[in-house]
């Protein structure tokens, strides 16, 4: 498993950006989880674009690929 660290500030800083006055601790906790999730999805995805394309080095295209997929 890998170790998550997105901090909670970050959520409350984004859900705040989009509109929020407040922000409750189970919210900020729940897009953190939304978010690690899906970027550890998206990264997976791009680790094989870029070994595929015959790199070790994932680079922001495959990022950018993975994340339409």
């Amino acid at each position: 498993m890998v170790e998550r660290s997105i901090p909670l500030a970050a959520m409350e800083r984004l859900l705040k950006a989009s509109g929020a006055e407040r922000v409750g601790e189970d919210a900020k906790a729940a897009l953190k989880e939304a978010l690690e999730n899906h970027a550890e999805k998206i990264g997976k995805q791009a680790v094989i674009l870029a070994h595929h394309a015959g790199r070790k080095t994932v680079q922001g295209s495959d990022i950018k690929l993975a994340m339409k997929q």
